[in-house]
């Protein structure tokens, strides 16, 4: 290969921006197979992802699945998902310093990261005081939003024992739309109506979808 063409070499005449998302991933896997370079084999990879390609689709990746493409062993396998999972870490402190919350897009925003990749829908339970500084976060459940398995009385046991003065109910969209169900509405209003009895105030229910969010008090829906 040439050397113009070689992701060290390019990276160090023309730095790590100039490099291909290919390039990228074959500088972390380092060498190929007889017969293939490495930014051939990064390509196979990143192809492989079902449903969705490029770098994206490293995060669906297992490392079982990566296991059966030719020239990927356990030790790529476990390189390339420590690189998905340090993307993700640095993507949500770069969202935002501190635990300290104004708004829905600044909980959004931290918290996109980690929701985006789920294949389920998950439900967290954060929990604040006055100041708006986050006193703790719990997953409280599992799957399909649904108020059978949403239960206020676990959800209020578990702000009160943090001292919580409000609530904010945060999940996930798998398909990426932000719209919220008829079950969505429906689990709001009872947690706002359990809140406003203990004194402990929903302050907002927001949906994560694919970089994009909805905030149920933002649209003057609680």
């Amino acid at each position: 290969m040439p050397d113009a063409e070689r992701p060290y070499e390019k990276c160090l005449d023309s730095g790590p921006s100039s490099l291909t998302d290919a390039e990228l991933l074959a500088v972390i896997l380092r060498t190929g197979t007889p017969g293939r370079t490495s930014v051939e084999l990064a390509r196979e990879i990143l192809n492989r992802a079902e449903g969705t390609s490029g770098l994206f689709g490293l995060h669906y990746l297992t490392i079982p699945e990566l296991c059966k493409i030719k020239g990927v062993g356990k030790v790529k396998a476990v390189q390339i998902q420590c690189i998905t999972e340090l993307s993700r870490r640095i993507a949500k402190a770069a969202a935002g310093e501190g635990h300290i919350f104004q708004n829905a897009e600044a909980i959004a925003g931290y918290y996109m990261e980690d929701f985006r990749y789920l294949l389920q829908e998950q439900v967290m339970l954060l929990m604040f005081d006055t100041k708006g500084m986050l006193l703790g976060e719990r997953i409280i459940s599992i799957g399909t939003v649904n108020q059978s398995c949403i239960s206020p009385r676990e959800i209020f046991l578990e702000a009160l024992k943090h001292h919580a003065v409000y609530v904010i109910l945060l999940h996930n969209h798998p398909s990426g739309d932000v719209t919220p169900s008829p079950e969505d509405s429906l689990v709001t209003e009872r947690m706002r109506q359990a809140g406003e009895i203990l004194g402990i105030e929903l302050m907002d229910h927001i949906i994560l979808g694919d970089r994009r969010y909805f905030s149920f008090r933002e649209k003057g829906m609680l």
